[in-house]
């Protein structure tokens, strides 16, 4: 079953939350024009605070996850919000930082209700506006987006379908020439999916036939679009379970082959006790597990880092990295030009941060870069190219929370 359209509480008063029947109200944690709450396929439900930060642009509090059959919210995230866009040219002669340098949350654009279908746009007030005489812009969509198939089984009895819809949360910020479509999405299976889309135009200034670099546009070889890189990075405050103190661990599997045998694979967990620069080679992965909470199995719930295509930039040092877990300091805020002023030698960009301090309040951030070689496609308007990653929960329930009622006895091993 699907339910319901997405939801931005917007009246004097909060609406009684959507829950499984039973279950006891969730507190409200904003004020209810800043409260975002769905009930999605399968009866799960997300709740979130938003506000609006004059660098960042758009952030995300509190952000709940509740499942069919949990009596209560499952909190993930304390906070979530972009951590940089760092944006380098080929030639060598201009690098911006959207995000703390370029204006990117003044340049906040207003949406059409054709861009937000079935869901709700909300008025944002912009801090710091370019234009202090109208600050406030219509430029927070959230709705519900198809996603296809949640899952599909058939057992030789039966077929077990269902087709999925995530809450879908966006902005559209403007810089330069660039738009970028900043996305948050949640399943009903509790994956958190984060993207950035660049569209809008090539800037008309960035062609230069003589420099060497780049790619033809327009008849002939003319002019030439100079090629640069999107470094999008993401900056997450987990806070599993309604506590800071989560842990960190990652995951290595080695294949070996034995001749005339089939090759085996060994997988080894390794605690990240200490702030970490880490590199997704190979079979890694990264999870951030509870030490609060455990599922009906009795399994610490966690949340898995699953890193999209990434083309890695090396010509700063923040950027040779995919992830980073660093310890938990207000001052740090964006993985690059920090503009805050957190002590002598703290340095400006993440990869200083990373300092050997004891992991007790892990933040995460993720680094997911693009290398933009333009193309003839590309004009005009450009379409949509799309960076991100995703959040999956592992062990956060003891099943699936889309699972059937006539499959709900099969935890664990099962056999006809």
């Amino acid at each position: 079953a699907l339910v319901g359209s997405a939801a931005v509480a917007a009246g004097p008063a909060q609406a009684a939350p959507r829950v499984p029947a039973k279950a006891p109200a969730a507190a409200a944690e904003c004020s209810a024009p800043y409260t975002i709450q769905e009930t999605l396929d399968g009866g799960t439900t997300w709740r979130m605070c938003w506000h609006y930060e004059s660098k960042a642009g758009l952030v995300l509090d509190n952000v709940s996850y509740q499942p069919k059959g949990e009596a209560r919210p499952i909190k993930v995230l304390t906070s979530g919000k972009l951590g940089q866009i760092h944006v380098p040219y080929d030639d060598g002669k201009t690098e911006y930082d959207d995000i703390t340098g370029q204006g990117f949350a003044q340049g906040l654009q207003q949406l059409n209700p054709a861009e937000c279908p079935g869901g709700t746009i909300k008025t944002v007030r912009v801090p710091d506006a370019w234009d202090p005489d109208h600050p406030d812009v219509k430029g927070l969509c959230a709705t519900t987006r198809a996603r296809g198939h949640a899952y599909r089984m058939n057992d030789g009895r039966k077929l077990y379908q269902a087709q999925g819809k995530d809450l879908l949360v966006y902005t559209v910020n403007q810089v330069g020439w660039y738009e970028y479509i900043t996305e948050w999405r949640f399943a009903g299976d509790g994956t958190m999916s984060m993207q950035v889309g660049a569209t809008g135009t090539l800037s008309p200034m960035d062609y230069d036939a003589g420099d060497g670099r780049g790619w033809p546009i327009g008849k002939g070889a003319k002019d030439y679009a100079t090629s640069h890189a999107h470094n999008v990075f993401w900056r997450l405050n987990f806070g599993l379970d309604g506590s800071p103190k989560s842990k960190v661990e990652q995951y290595d599997s080695k294949t070996t082959a034995t001749a005339g045998r089939i090759p085996k694979t060994k997988t080894t967990r390794t605690p990240v006790g200490k702030e970490l620069a880490g590199d997704a080679v190979g079979a890694r992965w990264w999870r951030v597990v509870s030490t609060a909470g455990k599922n009906k199995d009795g399994h610490p719930r966690s949340y898995e880092i699953v890193p999209g295509h990434t083309t890695k930039y090396q010509g700063r040092s923040y950027t040779k990295h995919d992830v980073y877990f660093t310890q938990y300091n207000k001052c740090e805020q964006f993985a690059s030009n920090n503009l805050a002023n957190c002590g002598a030698g703290a340095g400006k960009s993440v990869d200083k941060w990373v300092n050997g301090q004891t992991l007790t309040h892990p933040v995460v951030w993720v680094n997911v870069g693009f290398h933009h070689i333009a193309r003839d496609e590309d004009q005009e308007p450009m379409p949509v190219h799309w960076q991100g990653f995703q959040l999956a929960p592992r062990d956060v329930t003891a099943m699936s929370p889309l699972t059937p009622p006539a499959l709900t006895r099969h935890n664990g091993h099962t056999q006809d």
